[in-house]
């Protein structure tokens, strides 16, 4: 232990490739939304999906090979990069200590924020709502009506990593780059129906601007998952992803509270 790890500790974390979640709940909705809506937000070279929409979930995960269980909650939009489908997280909230922080954002690239997450599920359907600064900014309720006998295939999840510049000058201080990351889902038990959902408006967490989406399935899914290491596909126009950049923090340029 210590400011310098040993080789037997590097040796060790390195090991580690496999995150694995043994006792994951998960409620979550697939959605559709608009093209005008949808297609701002993927940022090049990520094409719009042939049916635009997405993904939420809020979920629950015991013990894991990492340490104590937590709760999470994400937001993807379906996409495609090279002919390949796929989802674009926008955001993942998270309420948990600071090295899940680290190994969503810093490995992976996912935008983890932390947020007060609340889960609850019984033999009628499960409830879910995530919250920062105040804001309920979405809150999930589903209704179970039937069973799935296994999950339909899923693509990887797209993700870009990028360092901003340390002189606060437009831009990165390195390449940005697009990465893929898959994770198995095995599923125990898979229940789908119906949902409520509901968003606040929130600067912060905007999720709101997917208020008009239409609600296809809500599912509610007991599961082991495997969160398998990603690896980098290409790298990207820097100047064109700085918009999108920063989904990872709160903005903030001195004109007040977010």
């Amino acid at each position: 232990m210590g400011f310098v790890r040993t080789k037997d500790e590097l040796d060790k974390y390195f090991a580690l490739k496999v995150r694995e979640f043994p006792d994951a709940k998960m409620l979550g909705v697939m959605f559709t939304a608009s093209d005008e809506v949808t297609r701002p937000m993927l940022p090049a070279p990520l094409e719009q999906a042939d049916m635009p929409g997405g993904l939420i979930f809020i979920a629950e995960y015991g013990a894991t090979n990492l340490g104590p269980g937590y709760r999470e909650a994400a937001l993807f939009l379906r996409c495609k990069y090279r002919g390949q489908a796929g989802a674009y997280c926008l955001s993942m909230p998270i309420d948990s200590e600071p090295n899940r922080l680290y190994n969503g954002r810093d490995i992976y690239g996912f935008p983890k924020k932390e947020a007060k997450i609340h889960f609850e599920s019984d033999d009628k359907g499960a409830r879910g709502w995530v919250e920062r600064h105040g804001i309920r900014f979405v809150d999930l309720e589903m209704t179970k009506s039937a069973t799935l006998p296994e999950l339909p295939p899923t693509g990887p999840t797209y993700l870009f990593k990028a360092s901003p510049r340390i002189d606060l000058e437009p831009g990165f201080d390195g390449p940005v780059y697009l990465a893929e990351q898959r994770t198995e889902v095995l599923p125990k038990s898979i229940a789908i129906g119906t949902a409520r959902l509901a968003f606040q408006a929130s600067d912060a967490d905007p999720w709101f601007e997917l208020k008009d989406a239409a609600v296809l399935m809500a599912f509610y899914i007991e599961s082991h998952n495997r969160m398998l290491p990603g690896k980098i596909l290409t790298e990207v126009e820097p100047m064109g992803y700085l918009p999108h950049y920063f989904k990872m923090t709160d903005f903030y340029c001195g004109e007040g509270a977010p």
